[in-house]
């Protein structure tokens, strides 16, 4: 695997774009496209959230058949908690977007995050679409990138290729999120492109695979959102035989797919509100993986172990009182816990049950002042 410069548009075929439509006062870009030269296989995954936004129910109802060629985005207005109204914003974002790029309604996917309860400014939205599509370029990923962002301090983006049956495939994408961190799935949105030849039904099984050790193995504040979702396009331009579920081919690819889903979820936590450590967390000895994903996230989740974690603490009670909590057959002669230094910046808390042959790992971020300022003041 080689590990390239750039985002979405670095696969073949595929442009982007993004700019300031009028959502964000400051001015920064808030509305995004991704967009490919061909229809693409298409998959998505999504929070597990009961409230879930308009643009959610629109996209899942136009992938009902696995396709779809463009994917338009907003950010700074989440469009949830809009009533009948939003899936009627949603539906336009989708529908203008398609009329101008000459697709069928159904070939375009729609995302959005931001604030929720607030009307989508949809007369500053459409307005802003015909420009939007002009400046597609391969050259613009970076600015798609930036036009998904909320409270995020950085883009998110990467891109790496792979041999497939002799073929060079590329695999992009970009992400956001910084805040409402919770698996299942964060309060985020990635977008990945992808050249590969690849069935729908393949392509969504390597994308779930991918989203469970990445955007399903993080959490910065056991928030779960309800704009979440994990969009994947491939349109082919590879020319690579088509991948199937269980061959050689789909071994490379889907290890691609995990490396770029689980670097963006690094880089998600890494820009956690007001994150100043990145913690890794691994339990092992579990009787089966639930049992060892249920605990590293107890841990991870646990306030006392990320404020001791900004503290430079290393407070292994906390962590035991994490994973007794969970009223686990431990004891204390049976339970191991070891630390990194929590004087860097960068720390690993590996904890042995002793009961089995499992384990998990999760990625967080530590608790620190500056969180409880920004989501003060987020309006």
């Amino acid at each position: 695997m080689k590990i390239l410069k750039g985002g979405v548009t670095k696969p073949r075929g595929f442009k982007a774009n993004g700019l300031n439509c009028g959502i964000k006062r400051s001015g920064k870009p808030d509305l995004a496209l991704i967009a490919s030269e061909t229809p693409c296989s298409a998959a998505g995954i999504y929070t597990r959230n009961s409230i879930i936004a308009a643009p959610l129910v629109v996209t899942k109802n136009h992938l009902r058949n696995a396709k779809a060629q463009a994917i338009i985005i907003n950010s700074g207005n989440a469009n949830c908690f809009t009533g009948h109204l939003g899936y009627v914003h949603a539906e336009q974002m989708a529908d203008f977007s398609a009329k101008k790029l000459g697709l069928l309604n159904t070939d375009v996917l729609v995302a959005s995050t931001g604030i929720i309860g607030k009307p989508l400014p949809i007369k500053k939205i459409l307005p802003a679409i015909p420009a939007l599509i002009d400046g597609l370029s391969a050259k613009n990923g970076a600015l798609a990138a930036k036009g998904i962002l909320t409270t995020d301090t950085f883009t998110k983006e990467i891109a790496v290729s792979v041999s497939v049956g002799g073929k060079t495939v590329t695999i992009g994408a970009c992400a956001k999120g910084s805040g409402m961190i919770e698996p299942n799935m964060a309060t985020m949105l990635a977008f990945i492109t992808t050249d590969a030849a690849i069935n729908p039904a393949c392509l969504r099984t390597a994308l779930k695979n991918a989203a469970d050790i990445s955007f399903n193995s993080i959490t910065v504040d056991g928030c779960m959102s309800t704009n979440d979702m994990c969009l994947v396009l491939a349109n082919g331009l590879a020319g690579n035989r088509t991948i199937s579920t269980g061959g050689q081919d789909f071994r490379v690819f889907a290890q691609a797919l995990n490396h770029v889903c689980l670097h963006l979820a690094k880089m998600i936590v890494k820009d956690g509100e007001g994150a100043t450590k990145f913690i890794e967390i691994t339990v092992t000895g579990a009787r089966n993986e639930r049992m060892a994903k249920t605990t590293a996230l107890k841990i991870a989740n646990s306030n006392l172990v990320k404020t001791a974690a900004f503290g430079n603490n290393p407070n292994w009670g906390r962590v035991a009182a994490a994973v007794g909590s969970l009223s686990i057959p431990v004891t204390e002669q049976s339970l191991k816990i070891k630390f990194s230094s929590f004087k860097k910046k960068d720390i690993r808390i590996s904890v042995d049950l002793q009961l089995g042959k499992h384990s998990a790992t999760v990625y967080t971020s530590d608790l620190s002042y500056e969180y409880v300022r920004i989501n003060g003041d987020y309006t």
